[in-house]
C-alpha cells in the first residue's frame, strides 16, 4: 500500500496558457472519475490524491512543471504533521529539540525548515495533515503520547514555551526598525549580554551605526546578536553565516554555542557543512521533493548524519532519497593548468580610498582554471574582482583588457517585474527556450521552472541561480562570481561548484570565484589568492597559490587545522588541542600535506 502526494505548485500553474492536457490526459478522468478537475473558485488545476493512481502522467503533460506526485510508504501518512491546504506542502515527523545541545536541520531549500520552526516555536499549531478541520490541543498531545515532543506541546499549549528565532532575511530587520544597531540591541536585551556579544560578533565598528547603513555580514550578526539577548527556553538560528566570513562565523558559532553551554535548547539551519559540523551535537536530516513535502530522519550524530546527507542513503530507516552521492575531490596538482595558455594578466595593482587601501601582487589565470579568492571581509576582495572585472579602475598598475568577462555581484537585487526567461534571454543574446545554452547551462542548474516567473517573486536561493545562470549565459572569456554559494542549499552548493569547474574546462573559459565557504572552495578551486590585513583599513592579496599552500596560509591565519573525513573526503575542523590539531600545527600541515 502506499501514500499518495499530489501537488500542485500554485504560482506555476497557468490554465489561461496552457491546454488543460494535465485534465485531457488523466487516465482515471478517461475512465468517467474526476481525478482532476479545474478548481473554478482559484482557476487553478485541483487534484484528488484518494483518486490518483500515481501514474505521473499529468507530470509529464505540464508545461509548466507544477505537479509533482510522489508514492510514500503507508506508514507515513499516520506521521503527517501539518499540510497547508489540498495539493499544498506537508511535513513528516518532526526533530525533537535537546535541552544543553545544538540540533543540526540538514536538508534542501523548500522541505520545511520553516514550518518545523513555526511548530516548535509556537507560531504554528500541526494540524497533522486534517487542514479542513483541524484538531484540538488534546488530539495533538494524543499523537505525541510516549515521546519528548509531547512534553514540548503541553508546555506550547499552556503557553510556556518562549521561543527567539533569528530568520533567513536579515534585510527585513533594516526595512522595520528605524535606529541604530546599538538602539536595536538594547531594545530586545533581555539578558544583560549586550557588550559581550558586541565583542563576540565584532560588531564594534558598526553597533553606533543606523541599521540601514548596515552591510549585509553586520545585519547578520546583529541579527545573531538580537536573538541571542531575548530571554528564551528554544533558540533558532536560520542560516546565521551568509555573508559573513571564516573569521566571523567563528564568532556567530561561539555565541551558539554559549546558549547550548547555559541549557537553551538550539536548533540550527546552516548550508556551510564545516560550520554546521563545528557547530552541531545532533542532525535530523530532511529529504523529500522541494516544495510537496518533507520528511524529518531519525536524530542522527554529526558526523553521521552529515555522511548520510551526502551518501544520499540513511541506513538505519532503509530509505534512499537521492540516486547520487556527493564525494569531495582530493586532488591539489596544478600541473594540468601551468601548460595552458594565459587568459588574463595583471600587474601589482593598489587602490586608495579615503579611509581604506588595497594592494594586489601580480598574477595570472590560466585557460581552464578557477581561481579562488579568500580571505575576511572588508579586505577588498570584491574591489580584486572588481578592478578585474573593468567596473573599478586602479590607481597603480593595469589590466590588459583584451579579454572580455562576466561579473555576478556579490549583492542580488530582485526588485524588477520582469519574468526570469526574459532576462535568460537578454544574457543569452537571444531566445533561451529550446536553444544550445539552455541544455548545457540551464538544464543543469535546474531553474527552466522558473521561467515564467518574476524576478521579484524568487526566494534568495532561486535568485542566486538565475544570477549564476546569467553570469554563465554571457560570452566571455573570464567569469568573475562573488559569493555564489549565498542562500543556496548544500546540494546546490555542490552541484553549482562543479558545474562551474566543469563549464570552465569544457569550454576552455576561466573563472574567478569569491566566497567564505571553506568546503565550497576546496572543491572548486585550482589555485588561490588568499588576503591578508586589517579589515576596513588595508588589505593586501597574494599571487596565485598552489591550493594547499593556499589552505594551510588561510588556515594558520585561523588557528584551525581541518582533517579529511575518510567516508566522502569532506574536509572537518579537528577539535581544538585535540592530539591530531596539536600534531598537524607543529608539522605546519594545516590541511593539506606540503
Amino acid at each position: 500500500m502506499t501514500h499518495r502526494v499530489a501537488v500542485l505548485d500554485k504560482e506555476l500553474c497557468q490554465p489561461k496558457k496552457c491546454g488543460l492536457e494535465c485534465i485531457k490526459y488523466c487516465p482515471v478522468n478517461k475512465s468517467g472519475a474526476d481525478c482532476i478537475v479545474m478548481n473554478e473558485e482559484i482557476k487553478k488545476a485541483q487534484i484528488d490524491e484518494d483518486l490518483c493512481n500515481g501514474c505521473g502522467i499529468c507530470v509529464k503533460v505540464c508545461p509548466f512543471e507544477a505537479i509533482t506526485i510522489v508514492n510514500l510508504a503507508t506508514e507515513l501518512g499516520t506521521e503527517k504533521i501539518h499540510q497547508y491546504g489540498m495539493n499544498s506542502f506537508r511535513l513528516y515527523r518532526l526533530p525533537t529539540p535537546k535541552k544543553g545541545e545544538v540540533v543540526g536541520l540538514l536538508g534542501r531549500n523548500g522541505m520545511g525548515k520553516s514550518t518545523v520552526v513555526s511548530i516548535l516555536s509556537g507560531n504554528l499549531k500541526p494540524n497533522l495533515g486534517n487542514y479542513e478541520s483541524p484538531p484540538e490541543w488534546d488530539e495533538i498531545l494524543k499523537s505525541f503520547a510516549g515521546t519528548e515532543l509531547k512534553t514540548h506541546f503541553e508546555k506550547i499549549k499552556n503557553q510556556e514555551i518562549k521561543a527567539s528565532i533569528k530568520p533567513q532575511q536579515v534585510y527585513h530587520v533594516a526595512e522595520i526598525f528605524d535606529g541604530t544597531a546599538k538602539e536595536l540591541l538594547d531594545k530586545y536585551d533581555q539578558r544583560n549580554v549586550t557588550q559581550d556579544l558586541i565583542r563576540q560578533l565584532s560588531l564594534e565598528n558598526s553597533i553606533e551605526h543606523h541599521v540601514k547603513e548596515l552591510s549585509g555580514g553586520e545585519l547578520q550578526r546583529l541579527a545573531v546578536a538580537v536573538a541571542a539577548s531575548k530571554e528564551a527556553d528554544f533558540y533558532f538560528f536560520d542560516e546565521p553565516s551568509s555573508y559573513n566570513d571564516v573569521f566571523q562565523r567563528r564568532g556567530v558559532a561561539r555565541v551558539i554555542h554559549s546558549l547550548a553551554n547555559i541549557g537553551k535548547s538550539v536548533m540550527v539551519v546552516e548550508h556551510d557543512l564545516t560550520l554546521l559540523d563545528f557547530l552541531s551535537d545532533y542532525i535530523d536530516v530532511l529529504y523529500g521533493e522541494p516544495a510537496a513535502y518533507g520528511i524529518v530522519s531519525n536524530i542522527l550524530s554529526t558526523k553521521v548524519g552529515i555522511n548520510v546527507f551526502l551518501d544520499g542513503y540513511l541506513p538505519n530507516e532503509n530509505v534512499r532519497f537521492r540516486d547520487k552521492k556527493f564525494t569531495f575531490d582530493v586532488s591539489t596538482s596544478t600541473d594540468d593548468f601551468e601548460k595552458g595558455e594565459v587568459v588574463i594578466s595583471y600587474p601589482e595593482l593598489k587602490r586608495q580610498y579615503p579611509a581604506f587601501s588595497v594592494s594586489i601582487d601580480a598574477g595570472q589565470v590560466r585557460r581552464g582554471e578557477v581561481l579562488g579568492i579568500m580571505g575576511a571581509n572588508a579586505l577588498g576582495k570584491t574591489t580584486m574582482m572588481k578592478m578585474i572585472a573593468g567596473v573599478e579602475k586602479p590607481d597603480v598598475g593595469e589590466i590588459d583588457r583584451a579579454v572580455t568577462i562576466s561579473y555576478k555581484p556579490q549583492y542580488l537585487t530582485n526588485d524588477i517585474d520582469v519574468d526570469v526567461i526574459s532576462v535568460l534571454d537578454a544574457a543569452n543574446g537571444g531566445p533561451i527556450f529550446g536553444s544550445v545554452e539552455e541544455e548545457q547551462i540551464v538544464d543543469p542548474l535546474k531553474i527552466k521552472k522558473l521561467y515564467n516567473k518574476s524576478v521579484k517573486n524568487l526566494s534568495g536561493g532561486e535568485l542566486q541561480k538565475v544570477a549564476i545562470v546569467t553570469c554563465l549565459l554571457k560570452k566571455a572569456d573570464v567569469y568573475a562570481l562573488d559569493e555564489p554559494s549565498a542562500f543556496l542549499d548544500v546540494e546546490d552548493r555542490i552541484a553549482v561548484a562543479k558545474f562551474i569547474q566543469r563549464f570552465v574546462r569544457s569550454y576552455a573559459k576561466s573563472a574567478i570565484i569569491i566566497d567564505h565557504d571553506i568546503q565550497l572552495m576546496d572543491l572548486i578551486s585550482d589555485k588561490m589568492v588568499i588576503f591578508e590585513g586589517v579589515s576596513g583599513k588595508a588589505g593586501h592579496a597574494t599571487s596565485p597559490l598552489t591550493k594547499a599552500e593556499a589552505m594551510n596560509m588561510f588556515l594558520k591565519s585561523l588557528d584551525i587545522t581541518f582533517r579529511r573525513d575518510e567516508a566522502t573526503r569532506r574536509p572537518r575542523v579537528n577539535k581544538a588541542e585535540s592530539r591530531l590539531d596539536k600534531m598537524q600545527k607543529e608539522s605546519g600541515n594545516f590541511y593539506y600535506k606540503i
